[in-house]
């Protein structure tokens, strides 16, 4: 099973935080898959990823754009693993619950999910998600940013 890791986002949004969590994941050879809840949030994710730093992109795609299995990072609203990554992100309130009830989540190394910490309703869903997870027995790890920008490890 798993780990599974939750980043709550207070001090910068999703738009600056999963670019790096990507880059660090690619520097590790990991293909990822980022699910969010919408197609119209994937269209901004899917442009935001090509122009977020001057000096770099992210190689991505979706599976519209075809050939999903060669995606590094492939942007995705459904629950398949079609690159074959070890990590998955969660953005925007998407869930990661069905992925452990459907035994998908055996294929991953490591599941993460992102919520803003200012927003109720994706706060709400975060602590949903972390009971049904713990309750699956699942490994969880809770982080946090530190004044400095740093993610620390809380114990919880």
């Amino acid at each position: 099973m798993p780990e599974v890791w939750f980043y709550h986002l207070q001090r910068q949004p999703l738009e600056h935080v999963l670019p790096v969590l990507l880059e660090k994941s690619l520097e590790r050879n990991w293909r990822v898959v980022v699910q969010a809840s919408s197609e119209e949030r994937l269209d901004a994710l899917d442009q935001l990823l090509w122009v977020y730093a001057e000096a770099s992109f992210l190689p991505h795609g979706r599976p519209r754009d075809g050939d999903a299995e060669m995606q590094p990072v492939l942007l995705t609203t459904e629950a398949d693993n079609p690159n074959q990554a070890p990590v998955r992100f969660f953005i925007d309130g998407a869930l990661a619950s069905p992925l452990f009830e459907s035994q998908a989540a055996a294929g991953y190394t490591r599941v993460i999910l992102l919520f803003d910490g200012n927003h109720e309703e994706e706060l709400g869903i975060a602590r949903a998600e972390w009971k049904r997870l713990k309750a699956a027995g699942c490994d969880l790890s809770y982080w946090q940013q530190s004044m400095s920008g740093r993610w620390e490890k809380q114990n919880m």
